[in-house]
């Protein structure tokens, strides 16, 4: 369940990174504006561009953990039971 958690963090952290830089919201930032230094750098498309590049890792990883939890639950489902015997030991 905690690693469900991880995967919806990191793609949901991820998307948002993606897309804010991009948004009106990324311009309406009161830090931004208390600073020409900082409007200046947040306007800058390669700064954005780099915090989209880290949403676009933090979604790679939370695909690619997603990905694991998938691949393990299916093993686990393909996996014949063990057969329990009398003594409490298990038949493989």
């Amino acid at each position: 369940m905690r690693r469900l958690l991880y995967v919806a963090y990191f793609l949901e952290v991820g998307l948002l990174l993606v897309l804010v830089p991009w948004s009106s919201f990324w311009d309406q930032n009161y830090f931004v504006h208390s600073s020409a230094l900082l409007q200046t750098l947040f306007q800058n498309p390669f700064v954005r561009g780099g915090v989209s590049g880290l949403g676009i890792l933090n979604l790679w990883v939370g695909l690619a953990d997603l990905g694991a939890i998938v691949s393990m639950r299916r093993a686990a489902s393909a996996r014949p039971p063990a057969i329990i015997q009398a003594d409490g030991s298990s038949a493989e």
